[in-house]
Parts: structure tokens; sequence; C-alpha cells
């Protein structure tokens, strides 16, 4: 692998808009400390309007400020996690941030404990309209807020690392037996090379790898579960006393969601499943096998022969698959090259994966490891769709409503690669054809059935304990080995599936997963509605784009002609993966 030197500058992000060099860093985030005393001079003065609005003005100023410098420095240090000098300077940083937050503490405290006739006046005060939103939930949580006393105490809650336990477990301390494929050949296995082995070609390595893995998490599965459990008391402990009716209402409280939305796609996806089981049919039919395991589900059926694609390539083949979304978005695809928003290849040390990240006050910065083939392309694509998000955000949106909810993330990245998907099926025949309407499924059953099947697990678990149900590990894994029998259909499981609950690390971040499946079902709305020309789709698509969060999630996507709440927007998305499979049927025939 190239070290970093060896890359062109041309392929690298240019980060000169944040900070001009490491100097340049230091000077700007020792502000921290002038800003300090600034925010200190509010201490017991936010009781009056005139005040708020001094105090945020400087909370502007301050973000201003920084937030290039923590942005340079966040870069920096994943360009070369190797390299000391940045991953000093960004231990100061943290440092000083959170000696910043402690020491305003109180300010946020003072601003969360305002009296309701502040607040109104505050939130009916066009003066205040860019804030409207943020003192509105405010006034919303109050409800749900404790003592000083008690939020100090559990402010210090700090040492409850259900999490970090889980992942301690899983990605150091478990070692995995080698693996065979059918000749008896053995191979390595880490949790890295699993979906390499998972698709490979060779089923005898496919179903040791699912075993092997599972099996692993099998064997610890007394401690895993006691984590699991003990997070999930948690989760309810805390909403009770926060005075939530239940675990899930905490969640969706704070993303300001409605519990029919979560209900609502469980629902809708109960209904179509068979949707997924056709699927699963057509792959069993073109891997020429005559039983379907769960081990098979995400078996390539590509040729081996891959295409490869330059940056160049990949970039101008992105300009026309997005060029319904109009010449604007098609120009910024290109200026985000010319401008090098990205850091494009891998090198030795850089962080792996890819990812978007941004500020107010700059262009966004994606980061890729391209390798050159089509998944390569895709995962562009979508980051891309992150960025595009972020840049008419910032466009249209005051500072204060910029930045969208986490509920809304994913949707402009699917967006993207459902129209890169759509322009290349276009163009393909045959088996091309028919290794895309794979790809195309192979997605739709880890997002929308597979992460719904994951939120259904997590809200039978937190009501089981809400009811006073003993947990134990045993019903965990039976209630889990249920949900694959009912997501899965026909298809033939392994006994070690009943573990796999363990593994999956966001079941650490409660309710978090159904955001995934909604996201996915959003984008098949917008990207149909775009591409069938539907008279002000475009327009509803871009209302989106720009909405920042400048209404609760839910209504920005009803304006933008998707609602979550009623079945319509599953209707829409479901349809279209039956025409999917009607086609691909007709091309096995």
């Amino acid at each position: 692998m190239k070290k970093r030197s060896q890359i062109e500058e041309r392929y690298k992000w240019d980060k000169s808009c944040l900070c001009l060099s490491s100097q340049d860093f230091e000077e700007k985030i020792e502000k921290i400390n002038v800003f300090l005393p600034k925010f200190k001079k509010f201490t017991g003065k936010l009781d009056n309007k005139d005040a708020i609005w001094k105090y945020l003005k400087l909370d502007e100023q301050f973000e201003k400020e920084l937030d290039p410098a923590i942005l340079y420095i966040y870069l920096s240090r994943d360009e070369n996690l190797a390299d000391g000098k940045n991953n000093k300077l960004f231990q100061k940083m943290s440092i000083l941030l959170n000696k910043f937050s402690i020491e305003t503490s109180p300010l946020s405290t003072q601003i969360q404990k305002l009296s309701d006739e502040l607040l109104n006046e505050i939130i009916a005060d066009k003066k205040f309209k860019d804030y409207r939103r943020d003192f509105e939930m405010i006034k919303k949580s109050k409800k749900h807020n404790l003592t000083d006393d008690q939020e100090k105490l559990l402010s210090g809650m700090d040492f409850l690392g259900y999490s970090s336990v889980m992942r301690n477990l899983s990605d150091v301390d478990l070692k995995f037996d080698k693996i065979k494929d059918s000749s008896g050949k053995s191979y390595p296995f880490e949790q890295s090379k699993y979906s390499l082995y998972v698709r490979d070609n060779d089923r005898t390595l496919r179903k040791n790898a699912m075993a092997v893995l599972n099996g692993t998490f099998g064997k610890f599965i007394n401690t895993f579960a006691e984590n699991y459990i003990n997070k999930v008391k948690a989760d309810c402990y805390f909403s009770k006393v926060r005075h939530y009716d239940s675990a899930l209402s905490k969640a969706l409280f704070h993303e300001e969601v409605s519990e029919k939305v979560y209900h609502t796609l469980i629902e809708k996806v109960h209904e179509n499943l068979p949707v997924l089981f056709k699927y699963f049919d057509l792959k069993k039919k073109a891997l020429g096998l005559k039983d379907f395991y769960i081990y098979d589900c995400l078996a390539d059926i590509s040729s081996k022969k891959r295409e490869k694609y330059s940056y160049d390539e990949a970039i101008e083949l992105l300009k026309k698959a997005l060029a319904p979304l109009g010449e604007e978005y098609v120009a910024l695809l290109q200026k985000a090259k010319d401008e090098r928003w990205i850091d494009v290849f891998p090198n030795e040390n850089k962080r792996s994966g890819a990812y978007e990240n941004g500020i107010y006050d700059a262009h966004p910065f994606v980061l890729s490891n391209f390798e050159g083939d089509l998944e390569s392309v895709f995962t562009l694509a979508h980051e891309l769709g992150h960025a595009m998000h972020t840049y008419f955000s910032n466009k249209f949106q005051p500072r204060p409503t910029a930045s969208y909810t986490i509920f809304l993330a994913e949707i402009a990245s699917t967006t993207n690669e459902m129209l890169l998907l759509s322009y290349l099926l276009d163009r393909a025949k045959g088996r091309e054809k028919i290794k895309l309407y794979n790809k195309l499924f192979d997605m739709v059953k880890s997002t929308i059935f597979r992460q719904t099947m994951f939120a259904e697990f997590e809200e039978k678990i937190h009501n089981l304990q809400e009811a006073s149900q003993p947990l134990t590990k045993e019903l965990l894994c039976e209630e889990y080995f249920k949900l694959n029998k009912l997501y899965f259909g026909k298809v033939r499981l392994i006994k070690e599936i009943q573990y796999e609950w363990a593994r999956i690390p966001h079941f650490f971040t409660e309710f978090y997963v159904y955001k995934y499946a909604t996201g996915f079902v959003c984008a098949i709305n917008f990207a149909n509605r775009i591409l069938s020309g539907e008279k002000g789709a475009l327009e509803d698509y871009f209302k989106f784009l720009s909405a920042g969060s400048s209404d609760n999630p839910c209504n920005i996507l009803k304006k933008s002609g998707c609602d979550l709440e009623s079945g319509k927007a599953y209707e829409v998305a479901f349809d279209f993966l039956k025409g999917i499979l009607k086609d691909w049927q007709k091309e096995m025939n």
C-alpha cells in the first residue's frame, strides 16, 4: 500500500479552508481559553431575553471560530492514524473541549430551567425565529428534567459502559477457529473477513464462516447476555426515572418521531415479507441450488470478471446517473472533484471505510478508500449524497437549523445509490442485469428487512423487561431465533444463528436501527418519483435536502411527499420492489 506522500495531491482533500497548518490549528484551538471567561460572565444572568440573545450570539461566534479547527484535526488524524503529532494535537483539542464543556455546563442548566412564561416569549419573538425549535424542545423536555442534584448524579454515570464491554469482548478478546472450504483447505478467520467469506462461491466456506462467527459468540453467550440484559434494564430504568412511558418513547422523543412511525414500519414489513421470500427463490435459482440456507443469502452471483473504474471514470458515471437531480447538482459533483472535497485513495495507516463530515462555514469533506470496483463507485455515490445534503442544508438554513437529524441522515445517500442503480440497469443486459437486481435486493434484505427484524427484537426485549418478565440468555436466543424464522420464511437456518444478536453493536444505542429501514423506504420513494418525471417530485426532493432541522423530521418528509406514518410510502417502495422481482423473473426464464 502506498504511503501518504506517494498519493498525488489532486486525490487528497484540500483542508486549507479550515486551517493552513498545524500551527494555525494550535493558535485557533487556544481561543477556547479566550472564550471561556466571556461565557462565564453569563453565569446566573440568563433570566431575560436580552442576556439570552447575547449568549446565543457568543455561542455562534465560538462555533465559527472553533469548528474549522476541530474538523481540520479530525480529518488530519484520519489521513494517517499512526501519525503521533496529529494524535497528540487531537488529544490536546479533546482535553480543552472537555474542560470547556465542564466549566460552561451551568449555563446549559440555566437555559433548560427557564420558566414557561419566558420560553413562550422567546418562541413568539421574531428576533429568535432561527432558535424557535431549540426553545420549543427545551419547553417540551422540561417535564422530563430532574432536580439539579439528581441531574448531577445521573451525569456522572459514565461508568455504565455496556457498549465498550461488548466491543472489547467482541473485537479484542474473541479468538476464532480456522474455517475450511469444500476441498478441506483452511483459512484464518477474523470478523473483518466475514463478509468476504460469506459471499464466496464455495458453499462450504460460507456455511463454516457463519457457523464459526456466531458459534464463537455462543461460547460466551452468558457474558454477552448478562451485559445486554443490564443495558436493557438501564434503558428502562432511566426512561422511568425521567417520566417517559417506555424506553422506546424516551428514544423517539429526542428524535421527534412518533411511535406510530416505528410500529408502521414493522407492520408494513410484515405485510411484505413475501417480497423477501420471492427474492430468496430467485437467488436460489440464480445460484443453481436445490435447497437454500441462510448462509446462501449473501452469496455472490457475479462472474469472476469484475469491471474496474478509474476515479475519473467513477465521477463521470455519477454525473450521468445523477443528472435527473439537475444541472446544479451535477455541477456540484464536479466541484467536489475539482476543489478536492474528497480524499480518494487508501494509503498506509489511513482510516478504513468511508464517511462525510462537514461544518456550517465550509464545504463538506468526504473520506473514501476507492479501490476501483463497482462497490467503490456506489460508496462514492453514497457519501456524496451525504455531502449534498449537508451542502444544501447549510446553503438554505441559518446556522441553528442547518444540521439535519440522524433520522434523516441516510436518505440522500441512499437516493444517490438508487439513481445510480437505475442508470446501470437501464444500460445492462442479461447476466449483468441479474447481478444488479441481486445487488439491490442484498441491500433491501440487509437494510429494510433485517434492520426491521433487529428493531422488533429490541422492542420485544425492552417490553418484556418493562412487564417485569425475567430476561435470560435462553429467552434472548429463543426470541431472536423465532424472528429469524418469521423473516426468512422457508430459508433453512443453522442453530448458531440464535447467537447473532450478541454481535450487533447497534443494540447498545437503543432503538437506532429502525432508521436505516425508514431511510431506505424514503430513498426509494424519492428516486421513483424523480425518475418517473412526476410533477413537483424534484422540487419536493430539494425541499428535503434544504430543510436541515427547520421542522421535526417527519413533517419535513411529509412536506416533501413522503409520509412515514401512513402506509403510502411503503406501498410505493414495495410496489417498486415487486416490479423489479418481475423483471428479474423474466430474465431468468
